[in-house]
């Protein structure tokens, strides 16, 4: 599996990073983990199972206990931590930074960043941040639409009508997300989303007529960045020799990146109104969601007409 990675100096324009010392090479700094440490057992002394590979984030506590340690060996615990060669340091809520955090920064060449923000809150939108960034990915042939707040994909062969099925969902006052290619991100275990690369963000392609702005032409509310994956709807041309479910008992599944994503094969054909067909998908799926599935209801519904048939004929008898 590839193995992704952002630049610091993204991080530090999207975070509003004060530079401090050791600034001039962040553009050269990947960081390849969204994991973020704390040093407080390794400013105690702790350096066993270290994560070198992570940004260090410095908050109230460890500022304190490094203010309570003489000069002498302040410089010597510090000089032990940046040994270590993280990527760089974050001191929190403009705290203030030691001479000695200066002098071993520029020794070991790691860069000291400060920000405003307190230190979990600095922490937490940096981890999602670096979870969306660094997440496996997958480009998909296809279309991402939200409709009802659930993200749709639409696939199928070239030709089908993923793109017209869009515009005509645009149209009904629902958002598109992506045209032709998908890019989907595996953010958590049970999480997708869905992006368009940006060299065509809110465009679409309609054969006969060609690209199409849908921003400029729908306004700016019939477009959205991004969008999870909730449902996958699989278009094909009608085959009459092929039985589509009826019913809808039997759960069909699309793995993508592991994850297991509910989704239907819709059978196209001449007169076929898909973008109410995905709209009603779409509907469905949030009553499955709120623990209301039409198809259960309507077997239950059954089997009690039979045990109330069945108990008419044993009244008969008697």
């Amino acid at each position: 599996m590839a193995i992704f990675s952002v630049k610091l100096q993204e991080i530090v324009e999207r975070f509003n990073l004060i530079p401090i010392s050791e600034c001039d090479r962040i553009d050269g700094i990947l960081i390849k983990t969204s994991d973020i440490n704390r040093p407080g057992l390794q400013l105690a002394g702790f350096l066993e199972y270290f994560g070198s590979d992570r940004m260090q984030i410095m908050g109230m506590a460890e500022i304190a206990y490094l203010g309570q340690l003489g000069e002498g060996e302040r410089q010597a615990r510090l000089d032990k931590f940046f040994q270590q060669r993280f990527p760089c340091l974050v001191v929190a809520r403009q705290l203030e930074i030691f001479p000695e955090i200066i002098e071993v920064s520029k020794k070991y060449r790691i860069p000291i960043l400060q920000t405003v923000d307190v230190t979990s809150a600095f922490m937490s939108g940096v981890i999602r941040f670096l979870n969306v960034k660094l997440a496996p990915r997958i480009s998909k042939h296809g279309v991402l639409v939200e409709v009802y707040g659930e993200g749709i994909l639409i696939q199928g062969e070239s030709g089908v009508g993923k793109s017209e099925t869009a515009l005509e969902i645009v149209k009904r006052g629902h958002r598109l997300i992506a045209d032709d290619l998908v890019e989907i991100r595996r953010v958590s275990d049970t999480t997708l989303l869905g992006s368009a690369p940006d060299s065509i963000r809110h465009f679409i392609e309609i054969r006969g007529i060609g690209l199409l702005d849908v921003k400029n032409l729908y306004g700016v509310g019939s477009v959205k960045i991004q969008e999870n994956v909730n449902l996958v709807i699989n278009l094909e041309l009608w085959d009459k020799a092929k039985n589509y479910e009826r019913v809808g008992i039997n759960e069909e599944y699309t793995s993508i990146l592991g994850i297991n994503v509910p989704s239907h094969t819709i059978p196209v054909r001449p007169g076929r109104n898909l973008a109410i067909i995905v709209e009603v998908a779409a509907m469905n799926y949030r009553q499955k969601k709120m623990g209301y599935n039409a198809a259960q209801a309507l077997i239950g519904r059954t089997i009690g007409l039979e045990m109330d048939d069945g108990e008419e004929e044993d009244d008969d008898q008697g």
